[in-house]
């Protein structure tokens, strides 16, 4: 599985957004089909989680698979000193997969899409929507980092993974991501939450460990 480093600082792109916005639209003449999800076997819901021997980390709310060479890196919050996020730092680029709660009858991540869109582009990033096996991804291009950004509709869930690396691995960046997506476990849990909560990352305990350790040295 790797190290388990830690990291500090947020990777462009990677706020979690908020409010409501229009999803992204095709240029004139463009073909909208891509909106159309393909058919695909995950991500899973943990009650229809395949038993594949796959190594994941399990972060409680989601389960991530850790490719082959790959190191396993936790983010920290500063201000609380709770976990910001996990990310899966891979040869091609650093992938972060988030899970959210999300409404019933889906559609959250077309929502998101849009907003993710106009927060890029008030960036200065170079944003193209296109179309994957779930349906809308965005690729985006912030100085020297290419980014791809993918979301599920999942039951009561919305899961949103990207990737950011350097351009020149950008061909080969969306495919590692796709695999890790669709190989990931999501336990959003029973209890009532808000539409775009951030499902609640849970760290394993020797990662726990290996944290303190760092801390305490």
């Amino acid at each position: 599985m790797g190290i388990f480093g830690r990291k500090r600082r947020a990777e462009a792109g990677d706020e979690r957004p908020r409010g409501r916005h229009a999803a992204p639209e095709p240029d004139d003449g463009e073909d909208e089909s891509y909106l159309e999800p393909e058919e695909t076997t995950g991500p899973y819901d943990v009650a229809d989680a395949p038993e594949d021997g796959i190594p994941r980390i399990d972060l409680g709310s989601v389960r991530v698979p850790v490719p082959e060479g790959a190191q396993v890196q936790v983010e920290m919050d500063q201000a609380s000193g709770g976990v910001r996020a996990v990310h899966v730092v891979t040869p091609v680029g650093q992938v972060t997969v988030s899970g959210y709660a999300a409404p019933k009858s889906g559609g959250l991540w077309t929502e998101v899409c849009g907003e993710l869109t106009e927060q890029l582009r008030a960036d200065g990033a170079k944003v193209q929507p296109g179309r994957g096996e779930w349906g809308l991804e965005l690729s985006a291009i912030v100085g020297e980092v290419a980014l791809r950004f993918i979301g599920v509709d999942g039951p009561r869930w919305m899961l949103r993974g990207v990737i950011a690396g350097p351009q020149s691995q950008a061909a080969a960046a969306p495919d590692v991501l796709r695999e890790i997506v669709r190989h990931t476990i999501v336990d959003r849990g029973d209890a009532p939450m808000p539409v775009r909560t951030p499902l609640t990352i849970e760290l394993p305990e020797a990662v726990q460990q290996h944290i303190a350790q760092q801390q305490g040295g």
